[in-house]
């Protein structure tokens, strides 16, 4: 079945409009430069249209930068992607099926096999999966260590919760929110198979070329799947149309590439990952003060602290790329760039 968001689609041309004010963003390129803010590789700041500010203080606006777990957001619209072409269902469709093949593997039980692609997504399946644990048994640092990806998070037993946890249907939202790589990973392998294509050739055709975005630098599994839980090398410029999209609920410059109400479950809250702080569907939903006011946005958030921010009240994108992957705190360093520098000169 072929969606007509996709039949009628066309490469799009990036549309930023000249950049304003540039002389409101000296300072912001003082500090960055000073060392500030560690290692920030560019900046690009957009809103109501025009760009604002676009800066590489480390190559330039070809380079590819490698975001890490903003991929993990891309994995989300692509599954948006599967089901407009009814290839999937809906996200209420069982993942674990489209490994029947695979046999049940280690510890079989049927909460496993009923489990809906929607857990995934939410960070919130019943698996034993955190990757802030690192005694866990589906931390991701594990996975890395084995040839066979999809096995290893099909492997996995169902988690417990202690009496001192939380069970989900306690929980806001009824899930329990658990960050696991290893999870998107399989739904990266999963949309393999029920598109029948790899995932860099489905991603160009139903996201990238209709956005204007170049090529990504895909990174693969040891068996040859391409990984959806991280790692896809993008332009910062190709960061800022994926940002557009979710500002846009699945609309750039007019194209609908995305269904509106799929893009709006991916910004709805559906699991909490501390009190203020919610996640959609591989999109993490912060609520931050500008100027003294509670503003609702969405974020694709990777080590480092790399960001791309959508303030929707603000009809702004900000993209902070950066090296600070050995830095302590990065996210930190991302959130007092935001604060000092960058919100404030949201207009």
């Amino acid at each position: 079945m072929t969606n007509p968001f996709f039949a009628a689609a066309v490469a799009a041309t990036l549309t930023l409009g000249a950049p304003a004010a540039a002389q409101d963003f000296a300072a912001v390129d003082t500090a960055i430069e000073a060392g500030d803010f560690e290692q920030i590789t560019s900046l690009i700041v957009w809103q109501n249209g025009k760009l604002l500010h676009e800066a590489y203080y480390d190559g330039d606006a070809e380079t590819r930068r490698n975001t890490r777990s903003v991929t993990k957001t891309v994995t989300a619209m692509l599954v948006g992607a599967a089901i407009a072409e009814g290839h999937l269902s809906g996200v209420e469709q069982p993942l674990f099926p489209f490994f029947a093949d695979r046999g049940p593997g280690r510890h079989p039980d049927p909460r496993k096999d009923a489990a809906p692609i929607e857990d995934f997504l939410t960070m919130s399946s019943l698996l034993e999966c955190n990757d802030e644990n690192p005694y866990s048994r589906g931390n991701e640092e594990k996975m890395y260590l084995l040839e066979d990806w999809v096995g290893f998070m099909l492997d996995l037993p169902v988690r417990g919760f202690p009496a001192w946890e939380a069970k989900p249907e306690d929980r806001p939202y009824g899930r329990a929110f658990s960050y696991c790589t290893a999870g998107v990973s399989l739904m990266g392998a999963m949309l393999e198979r029920a598109t029948g294509e790899g995932l860099p050739a489905f991603a160009r055709r139903t996201l990238h070329e209709p956005l204007g975005i170049a090529e990504p630098e895909w990174q693969f599994a040891p068996l040859g799947f391409a990984q959806g839980g991280g790692g896809a090398g993008y332009r910062s410029r190709d960061l800022l149309q994926l940002g557009r999209l979710l500002l846009g609920k699945g609309e750039v410059d007019g194209r609908r590439i995305l269904p509106a109400d799929y893009v709006e479950a991916m910004v709805t809250p559906k699991a909490q990952v501390m009190p203020g702080f919610d996640y959609g569907y591989l999109t993490w939903l912060p609520t931050l003060e500008i100027e003294g006011e509670q503003v609702a946005t969405y974020a694709m958030n990777g080590s480092g602290g790399n960001r791309v921010l959508v303030v929707p009240d603000r009809e702004a994108v900000i993209v902070v790329t950066t090296t600070n992957f050995n830095t302590r705190q990065p996210h930190a360093i991302t959130d007092r760039l935001l604060s000092e520098q960058l919100l404030p000169r949201l207009r």
